[in-house]
């Protein structure tokens, strides 16, 4: 069954990497996001974008782990606070972008960044195993003082010493009535940028989590918490494929659940790149009736809303 093209509420996810290394590369690369956003808007959708920030997040750590290393006044900072920091200047060329080529198309439709908060669990076992090598590497001489501090950290495949940070399932989305709002308003939030700022609920209070979350799991969380329609999660390919790469390699157009958890437990999939998406998209899918996710490329974003193309994957 094609989506058709009534209106929908649309969460929208947009990998780190689509956005470029540096600043100039980032400006670039949104403005070819802010067209297919506007592509969507001008077809009456309401929607909601999500981004990564695996570049930019690393650069933001390693420019404060710098500064400690030549200051030592200058403390690590901590890993909730990089993200919330990505998501305000990511956050910051995004909406404006996007905004501009609404302008251009005369729509005026307000886009605003919501510094996302999104909560974990302390007692995940991620917690007890962390995994996600951050920032530059060090001497074993550094990388032994951190060690005394109960700082945790890895030796990288020869290269050298690196921290290390837990990457923990969102459990919930801690702006999402705010986000709920502003679509309700007929606005355009970009939100839990970075798979949103790792928290938990502490003696009543969220204090920020030394982790990082995947991001599509917290847009799959969050196209729930708002009631979407629609999860699409914008990467490199058009359509998800099995055997990718070799000669009988074969494009999926429609995905049902058990087929799609056939192929995750194949591992037709890869681990850093393909399966997450589709494990997210499951995620989606199966939160509630009528809900779809979409799996496809930048460009294609509107005519895989419209049926015409990408990996839909349905109950």
């Amino acid at each position: 069954m094609a989506l058709d093209k009534q209106k929908k509420r649309i969460v929208v996810a947009l990998g780190g990497n689509a956005l470029g290394n540096n600043l100039d590369e980032q400006m670039k690369a949104a403005k070819i996001a802010a067209s297919a956003i506007a592509d969507l808007i001008e077809a009456g959708h309401e929607v909601v974008l999500v981004h990564g920030n695996g570049p930019q997040v690393g650069m933001i750590e390693t420019a404060f782990e710098t500064a400690s290393k030549a200051d030592s006044s200058f403390p690590l900072l901590p890993m909730s606070v990089c993200v919330a920091l990505s998501q305000g200047y990511i956050g910051y060329d995004l909406q404006n972008v996007v905004r501009r080529e609404l302008d251009s198309r005369g729509i005026s439709t307000p886009v605003a960044t919501v510094v996302t908060q999104v909560e974990v669990d302390p007692a995940d076992a991620a917690f007890a195993n962390p995994t996600k090598p951050i920032g530059g590497f060090m001497t074993a001489e550094e990388a032994e003082r951190l060690s005394a501090a109960n700082v945790p950290v890895i030796e990288d495949s020869g290269r050298g010493y690196r921290r290390v940070v837990a990457s923990p399932s969102p459990q919930g989305i801690v702006e999402a009535e705010v986000i709920t709002c502003l679509l309700d308003a007929g606005q355009i939030p970009i939100a839990a940028g970075g798979g949103g700022i790792p928290v938990a609920l502490v003696e009543g209070q969220y204090r920020g989590m030394s982790a990082v979350i995947d991001k599509d799991l917290t847009a799959a969380k969050l196209a729930e918490a708002i009631d979407a329609d629609v999860l699409t999660i914008l990467t490199a390919v058009e359509k998800v494929c099995i055997n990718f790469g070799k000669p009988d390699e074969v494009q999926l157009g429609e995905l049902g659940v058990e087929a799609a958890e056939g192929y995750l437990n194949d591992g037709q999939f890869g681990k850093g790149s393909m399966e997450p998406k589709v494990r997210a998209a499951l995620s989606f899918v199966r939160s509630g009736e009528g809900r779809e996710a979409l799996i496809t490329m930048l460009s294609k974003a509107k005519d895989g809303i419209e049926g015409k193309t990408g990996t839909r994957i349905v109950l």
